[in-house]
């Protein structure tokens, strides 16, 4: 079972290859809520199913860890399998930690000389190199995709915004998420609330359901948005934007992805 996805670009990036088919990317704890210093696995990977390995690991290399004294700290254990990633954290602050693969690239397509039609991805330090000055009918676009979850030993701390691309901002602490309660977050883009955004919400376990049963939400003049839990367990998050605030010049748009894991507790 698959439901829809806007985030071709950003798996591509993650991927390091095209997929002309959308799947669902994913950070997986083992736990987002511990009473004490522990160890915590996750499951990263890009699935057909959400929160199952069943096509390809998630790339790793952008991972970032920030612990709740804003310093990074280093996974442990990382490993990449033929259908997922996985790495542990050793949780010793109490205060809440935030994981999130951040990525950034572009995407071109182009007539050679020969009036060849050719396509490209990488980075804004390669574009000059490897796509030719003279390139006809260029069309080139910017993308930006943030994959994140987070997780909390003991009291839950303040979680900073990093004020670039489309970012989650909690009203609502995301590990104090309870079944039947409303929970209220924003979205921003690059540090400014995004309204009239579309978020789509989806319980885990798709698998074992006929209908996926996604929430759906419209963020409002102040980039938020409210859920009410409708059960527990894990959930995705996913919401798309797009502008034509660029880093590259050739860049007439640029297109932003966030994709969230938040655990609801009973």
């Amino acid at each position: 079972m698959q439901f829809k996805t806007r985030i071709a670009t950003c798996i591509a990036l993650l991927c390091g290859a095209f997929s002309a088919q959308a799947h669902n990317v994913w950070l997986l704890p083992s736990t987002t809520v511990l009473s004490k210093a522990e160890w915590v696995t996750v499951d990263a990977a890009v699935s057909n199913d959400l929160f199952f390995f069943n096509h390809v690991p998630l790339g790793l290399d952008n991972l970032m860890v920030t612990a709740p004294d804003g310093a990074s700290i280093k996974p442990e254990n990382a490993h990449r399998g033929k259908l997922r990633s996985v790495f542990d954290l050793n949780l010793t602050q109490p205060g809440t930690y935030h994981l999130a693969v951040v990525n950034s690239g572009l995407s071109a397509t182009y007539k050679d000389k020969a009036g060849q039609n050719k396509r490209w991805r990488g980075t804004a330090e390669k574009f000059a190199a490897e796509v030719p000055a003279d390139a006809q009918d260029l069309k080139v676009t910017q993308s930006a995709g943030r994959i994140e979850t987070f997780i909390t030993v003991g009291k839950p701390s303040a979680i900073k915004p990093t004020g670039k691309g489309l970012e989650l901002v909690p009203v609502t602490h995301p590990n104090d998420l309870v079944k039947g309660e409303k929970a209220t977050f924003a979205f921003h883009v690059d540090g400014k609330p995004a309204a009239n955004l579309d978020v789509v919400l989806v319980a885990g376990a798709t698998r074992y359901r006929d209908k996926v049963g996604e929430i759906k939400a419209t963020t409002d003049a102040k980039g938020e948005f409210s859920v009410t839990w409708p059960a527990a367990g894990m959930y995705w998050v996913d919401a798309d934007a797009k502008d034509d605030k660029t880093s590259l010049p050739q860049a007439k748009e640029r297109r932003l992805s966030y994709v969230g894991t938040l655990e609801v507790l009973p």
